[in-house]
């Protein structure tokens, strides 16, 4: 086993032995939640929001992480601004592309004290792949 798959367990066994335990729920339980009153949280970047979100309403987009020459870093100031934008009691959906870095937010919001928060697995990508419907761009004729 390579030193980045020891590297890779360990973060993941850190995650999850952290004071929170992430819930992940699945598109079909997210959609649900949604409807029930969950608000969702898009931690992708604003510039894949703006090409197409789930459609819901009272979707926000706060960046978990952003795009840089060197590659992808976290956002400084993301509790922050979820904190500017929601309570720590706010239910919330947090989701991203495919899963990962919307476990890694929830698990971020989870240790500092948000107590609602649910991570959807799968994304956007298994959103869309279900069928559920997006907000895309209007485009001009």
């Amino acid at each position: 086993m390579g030193i980045s798959w020891v590297v890779f367990l360990f973060a993941i066994l850190l995650l999850f032995c952290s004071s929170g335990a992430v819930v992940t729920v699945d598109v079909l339980a997210a959609k649900d939640l949604i409807r029930s009153g969950h608000r969702y949280l898009d931690v992708r970047t604003t510039e894949e929001f703006k090409k197409g979100h789930v459609d819901v309403e009272n979707a926000l987009n706060i960046p978990y992480m952003f795009n840089t020459p060197e590659g992808r870093v976290k956002n400084p100031q993301f509790l922050e601004l979820v904190l500017s934008a929601c309570s720590k009691d706010d239910h919330l959906v947090v989701g991203c592309q495919s899963g990962v870095r919307s476990l890694h937010a929830t698990a971020d919001l989870l240790e500092a004290d948000f107590k609602h928060v649910s991570n959807m697995g799968g994304g956007y990508a298994a959103w869309v792949e279900t069928g559920f419907a997006v907000k895309k761009p209007e485009v001009e004729l």
